[in-house]
């Protein structure tokens, strides 16, 4: 039996982890042979199409979520229609909700595994691949499978057992993850502690976690074999102190060059945690902590457990005491704030100074309580994945949109270096939400995307320009931009164009970098004299002629030195 498990991701980037563990777990079973494939959402449809027939497959299932939802059904509408006898399974936690529903108004689907794949899937294989698949009475004995019986769709008992994890084989012992992507999942734990109503983690019941020998034997794979990107999915890591020191030593006892992502409760953060964390070395550690919310109560209409005081107390240990990229989260929509109120949230986090602020627009997601709390509350949102809230009895459809340009705005200038002397600038005289907001009414409903470097910084300069002398705006700004990219002679910004008398570029040979490069590094180099000193935070007065040496290589990034 021919079994084809697929996937489309958001991002070319992204590789699956559930498909290898569905594959891993089903490997011993007899008479059949297992193929990953892995997508995006972004490529043809057709050509999908194309390379899903080609494998000739007699089950294909798909994992399915808010990004890839509808160009899947489209994908096993298109299947069925070529070949009526290839079997659909669908699993993930877009279909585990409404599946009923669903398997009525897609009728190419024959079978859906709600929640928790493994088991489930296995028995479904293990029924197909015995030649029982034509007996309901056989499938209807499988915990948590939808199936059609006729005209009927009918499921098995629902069930809350969840698998033993340490009973799931290493899917990379197994050689089913894709490493050559530069992004690379890893779960050490199952669940979360909290009950948060947007997030459907708050149904899926308790933590449940690897044994720590099993999760070192991973990471040491792991790291031995110069895994690059390794972004822990675990809802929130941190849930058991001790358990997360004892992973955070092992990483810094045994990391080569490999960069973690960590999803973290920042108020669970011990004395002890902290410690260890300030052991850690630049570029290594990346936190991503859910504030969501600076409104305590707020919080609370959506259950969301926080001690604010004591995460932004550990935010601030963090940024001072530490050398890990913190990326701050808020989401838009929650009940009970007001479009002031988010700024506020806005500018108590930005005040806690991350590496990263991310701002989303709250999603009503199939299955989690908000849904309830929405309709009660008289929210209105998208009917179609992802969902997301477009008005509500505190935020106006004028409001979301604001708040949306905010984010992308926000996205737009942390990709390019984050503009700090410019905001420096502008913070001298306007709040830093005030200055985005600012600025997102000034975008109105302008295209933000796709954007190049150079585009991004001028972009900032036309939407921040009425906020403060425009000289001195882009002055900072230009220093910003000297910090991403070399200037080139007759490119330049338009808001540095005036400049371009004043700009030089010295020859490699007459610089003095005073550190060992690797023999394959190329070297340039720009000069301009700027009417103040902006690598220190105090703005020192007076003109600083800085020369910016740009290093790079093949396989490396751009290093950018000021001298």
């Amino acid at each position: 039996m021919k079994i084809l498990l697929a996937t489309l991701h958001a991002k070319y980037s992204h590789a699956s982890l559930a498909l290898p563990c569905l594959a891993v777990y089903c490997r011993d079973i007899p008479d059949t042979d297992m193929t990953i494939r892995e997508w995006a959402v972004n490529e043809p449809r057709e050509h999908i199409l194309r390379l899903v027939m080609a494998e000739r497959a007699n089950l294909v299932a798909f994992s399915c979520y808010i990004w890839n939802i509808e160009q899947t059904l489209r994908i096993v509408s298109d299947i069925k229609q070529i070949s009526p006898h290839t079997l659909i399974a669908l699993g993930g936690p877009e279909v585990s909700f409404g599946t009923f529903d669903l398997m009525n108004d897609n009728p190419a689907i024959d079978f859906v595994v709600k929640g928790e794949g493994e088991q489930g899937f296995r028995r479904l294989i293990e029924t197909l691949a015995s030649g029982n698949a034509c007996q309901p009475d056989r499938l209807a004995e499988i915990d948590n499978l939808f199936f059609r019986d006729g005209s009927d769709t009918v499921s098995g008992p629902f069930s809350r057992r969840n698998l033993e994890l340490d009973s799931l084989p290493s899917p990379f012992d197994a050689g089913l993850v894709d490493f050559s992507k530069p992004l690379t999942y890893y779960e050490t734990s199952r669940g979360c502690p909290f009950s948060c109503a947007f997030c459907l983690s708050s149904v899926e019941g308790t933590v449940r976690s690897f044994s720590l020998s099993r999760i070192k034997k991973d990471l040491l794979f792991l790291m031995d074999n110069n895994v690059a990107q390794i972004k822990l999915v675990d809802r929130t890591f941190n849930y058991d102190a001790c358990r997360a020191d004892s992973i955070w030593k092992f990483i810094l006892e045994h990391n080569r060059n490999s960069h973690f992502h960590f999803e973290i409760a920042a108020d669970l953060l011990t004395e002890d945690n902290l410690n260890i964390l300030a052991l850690v070395p630049e570029h290594t550690f990346r936190f991503e902590i859910g504030i969501q919310s600076t409104s305590q109560a707020t919080l609370e209409k959506v259950k969301r457990s926080a001690d604010l005081q004591r995460i932004f107390t550990n935010v601030r240990r963090l940024k001072s005491d530490t050398k890990i990229e913190l990326h701050l989260d808020l989401i838009a929509g929650l009940p009970g704030e007001k479009y002031g109120g988010f700024l506020d949230s806005l500018q108590t986090v930005a005040d806690l100074r991350p590496h990263d602020i991310q701002i989303e627009p709250l999603k009503l997601l199939k299955g989690s309580p908000m849904r309830e709390i929405g309709h009660r509350e008289g929210y209105c949102f998208s009917s179609s994945p992802p969902y997301t809230v477009l008005q509500n009895p505190w935020l106006s459809y004028e409001d979301i949109c604001r708040i949306e340009t905010i984010g992308r705005l926000l996205d737009l200038f942390n990709k390019h270096g984050g503009f700090t002397a410019a905001f420096r600038i502008l913070q001298r005289d306007s709040s830093f939400s005030h200055i985005l907001d600012r600025m997102a009414r000034q975008a109105g409903n302008e295209n933000l995307s796709s954007l190049s470097c150079r585009r991004v910084f001028e972009l900032f300069a036309r939407l921040a320009e009425s906020l403060v002398d425009r000289a001195i705006l882009h002055d900072a700004l230009f220093y910003d931009y000297c910090l991403c990219e070399m200037p080139l002679m007759g490119k330049l910004p338009s808001f540095a164009v005036e400049r371009q008398q004043k700009c030089s570029w010295p020859a490699p040979r007459d610089l003095q970098i005073d550190m060992k490069l690797p023999p394959d590094s190329r070297i340039k180099s720009f000069r301009y004299e700027f009417t103040g000193d902006y690598r220190s935070e105090q703005d020192n007065a007076g003109p600083a002629a800085i020369t910016f040496v740009y290093i790079s290589g093949t396989g490396r990034g751009l290093q950018v030195l000021t001298v």
